[in-house]
């Protein structure tokens, strides 16, 4: 069975000190042609997906609130921007950005997810992506949100806000899989002879009305090519597991090694079968954050360490090694249930280039990788069907 690789980007990479190291290109942060780079560098290395990640505030090692560090980078560019950005200069990747479901509003959401559907022909994708910090509330004024607590041990009233986020969220994602449903497939016409553009039975309301949502429909863009572009959740516990069972297509959780990765996919199936899951099973991503080397690389991590200050501490594996040894790791680690990977890369470009021209050959030589991409559309290099739309008439 064939691997299937994903890269998650963010900034000059996962080590907070990333931008400092030999080789990185922090002066192109914040340009095009950074993104574009690194996502053709992606492609090069046929992997299925890139994701981008995002947020509502700038980066900070403090919980509920901004730091005042000045050594670690600060500010991003907007995920679905960049996103759409990169898609006409690439033919076959996948293209995930993130977004927030908390401050966000669904059908905003559900336009640009399907504007890049769009123009990627059937290469789109999104992460939902719950949005708790305080902090971030305040760039909205509509709700002041209590502060973080990862104790492990937080109060009642606690964990009943963070449930409400994340139902909040399942209901983000509700909406705008029906907004993705409300034009069916041939509802436009184009026939200039008779003045029809589009039909207009086969655009539909989709009257949702929920506790934090009331939405009309329909869209504004008409169904994309892949119908439901690919959804996505990071999770780590059996709350996220839930809301990926209810919402998504593909799961990042994070094991940390061989057993675990077992455990965890058990729990991923459990919650699916808690919450009544139809359709396909979720297709498991186990995240690693990667510093990949033919040689040096727990050397070069530890360089980094030190130019932060602390040792890189993530929710994710941390794994130094040889694309040799990474390939062992993860063909170990599939034997648990796992789908695939999607594989953070400590410091850009280095990780990225050594995945693709390391790790991926490395896989090919073992027969666990494709030597060329085998479809255009994403869903369907995940074996996933095209959806028909929930509202198109049944043909008898």
């Amino acid at each position: 069975m064939t691997l299937h690789l994903a890269v998650a980007l963010d900034g000059a990479g996962w080590h907070p000190a990333a931008w400092r190291a030999e080789g990185a290109q922090p002066y192109r942060l914040f340009t095009a042609g950074y993104w574009a780079d690194l996502v053709a560098e992606a492609e090069r290395g046929l992997l299925d997906f890139v994701t981008f990640e995002d947020a509502l505030g700038l980066q900070s090692t403090r919980l509920n609130e901004p730091d005042e560090r000045l050594d670690q980078v600060r500010g991003r560019l907007d995920a679905v921007l960049i996103a759409s950005n990169v898609a006409p200069l690439t033919s076959r990747i996948g293209l995930v950005p993130t977004t927030s479901t908390t401050h966000t509003e669904p059908f905003h959401v559900a336009t640009g997810i399907a504007s890049l559907d769009h123009v990627t022909r059937g290469r789109g994708g999104w992460r939902p992506q719950v949005s708790a910090r305080p902090d971030h509330a305040l760039h909205f004024g509509r709700r002041v949100l209590p502060p973080l607590d990862l104790s492990g041990h937080p109060d009642p009233a606690f964990t009943r806000h963070v449930e409400r986020l994340f139902a909040e969220a399942a209901d983000a994602v509700e909406v705008v899989r029906r907004l993705w449903d409300s034009w069916e497939d041939d509802a436009e016409i184009r026939d200039v002879a008779t003045g029809r553009f589009i039909d207009r039975d086969k655009l539909h309301y989709v009257d949702f009305s929920g506790e934090w949502f009331s939405v009309k429909g329909p869209s504004i863009t008409p169904r994309s090519p892949q119908g439901q572009p690919l959804v996505t959740a990071l999770a780590h516990d059996t709350l996220p597991y839930e809301f990926a069972a209810r919402t998504s297509d593909v799961v990042y959780v994070t094991p940390r090694e061989r057993d675990d990765a077992t455990a965890v996919v058990e729990r991923v199936r459990a919650a699916e079968s808690a919450v009544g899951r139809a359709g396909p099973p979720l297709k498991i991503f186990a995240d690693l954050v990667t510093f990949l080397d033919s040689g040096g690389a727990a050397d070069r991590k530890a360089r980094l360490d030190d130019l932060d200050g602390d040792e890189l501490v993530s929710d994710a594996h941390v794994f130094t090694g040889t694309p040799e040894e990474l390939a062992d790791l993860l063909l170990s680690w599939r034997e648990a249930g796992l789908d695939g990977f999607r594989l953070r890369p400590g410091e850009l470009p280095r990780d990225l280039t050594s995945i693709t021209r390391g790790l991926v050959p490395e896989l090919q030589a073992r027969g666990a990788f494709r030597t060329a991409y085998d479809t255009a559309d994403l869903r369907g290099r995940l074996g996933l069907p095209r959806p028909a739309s929930r509202y198109a008439k049944a043909v008898l």
